[in-house]
């Protein structure tokens, strides 16, 4: 079973529409910022990913095939079964989203997509190069045993994220009250590329903001906390193999700094990004308190702990790895 990817169609979409926003900034007529050396970045970032994407294939196919056999049902392909199998997949990716942040062995890859200080819609083509070999497509297995085959489930994911491209701009503010409050939207995926510390591990949604309210990771943008792009520890780095990789490095680095210590490097892959084996951590949450220990009248406040409960031990400037 094979369909065409949105993705690939979408190729002269994306073109036009980054060339005009990066057009009408530089004119004044929108606001945004747009930094040629990451714009090209991020281009750059897209392209691989795709050829990525192209060539590991197989593996996430492989994966999910495993599974077609035991299936409960035969959904067949139709235009109903396409709203069911969207709105399933974007749960999916909800989870598969938050996973992402939350572990850090997928962190490690998915952190390349958090890695620009601008955001734009060139910032959505910033893409990893690792496709399926994490293995986080693993999670889209309940839909399979449902009886979606994988290919469908594919066009789904391809349609999802075409429509996460345009919510990565400046250039749009808040939208309508209702559309707010059940899509994604510019302003909610400001929220969560931004690095302050309110806005760590929030909205993770793909289409549907619905996810994240019901499942309390939720934040709205604030107009006295403008988002700061980009990673903790900023890369510093137009190098795309570096942009890639980076992420993966760190986390070899750790672990070699762990000696022969198995227990530690599965410590180091299955927790939270910035955790520590000996219990130093610069996760989120320390970067939160810290906050709160700064700021003692935000506590409670949109993305903030009610009450400040202890000071972290790793300063925010000595983070490696956290979102």
């Amino acid at each position: 079973m094979d369909f065409w990817k949105p993705t690939v169609i979408a190729i002269p979409f994306f073109l036009l529409t980054f060339s005009l926003e990066w057009w009408a900034v530089k004119a004044g007529r929108a606001k945004g910022r747009y930094e040629t050396k990451d714009a090209l970045t991020s281009l750059a970032m897209g392209l691989g990913s795709v050829m990525a994407d192209t060539l590991f294939a197989f593996v996430g196919t492989w994966l999910l095939m495993l599974f077609w056999p035991y299936r409960l049902f035969d959904v067949p392909v139709t235009w109903w079964s396409f709203i069911i199998v969207f709105v399933a997949y974007d749960l999916i990716y909800y989870w598969k989203h938050r996973f992402a942040h939350i572990v850090r062995w997928w962190w490690m890859e998915h952190v390349t997509h958090h890695s620009s200080e601008h955001y734009n819609l060139t910032t959505a083509l910033r893409q990893p190069w690792f496709g399926p070999l994490t293995g986080l497509v693993i999670i889209s297995a309940p839909l399979v045993l449902l009886g979606f085959h994988p290919a469908f489930i594919a066009l789904s994911a391809g349609v999802n994220l075409v429509y996460q491209y345009w919510i990565h701009t400046e250039a749009i503010g808040r939208m309508y009250p209702w559309f707010e409050a059940v899509m994604n939207t510019p302003s909610h995926h400001r929220v969560h590329h931004a690095t302050n510390p309110r806005y760590l591990d929030a909205n993770f949604a793909g289409v549907f903001i619905v996810w994240d309210r019901m499942f309390g990771s939720f934040v709205p943008e604030l107009d006295h906390d403008k988002p700061v792009y980009g990673i903790v520890t900023p890369l510093k780095s137009y190098n795309p193999f570096v942009v890639a990789y980076h992420g993966l490095g760190g986390l070899l680095r750790d672990c070699a700094s762990d000696g022969f210590r198995p227990w530690r490097w599965i410590g180091r892959a299955i927790n939270n990004p910035g955790w520590s084996p000996d219990g130093n951590h610069a996760r989120s949450r320390e970067l939160k308190m810290a906050y709160l220990a700064a700021h003692p009248d935000q506590a409670g406040t949109p993305g903030l702990p009610v009450k400040y409960a202890g000071q972290t031990k790793t300063p925010p400037q000595q983070v490696v790895a956290a979102e």
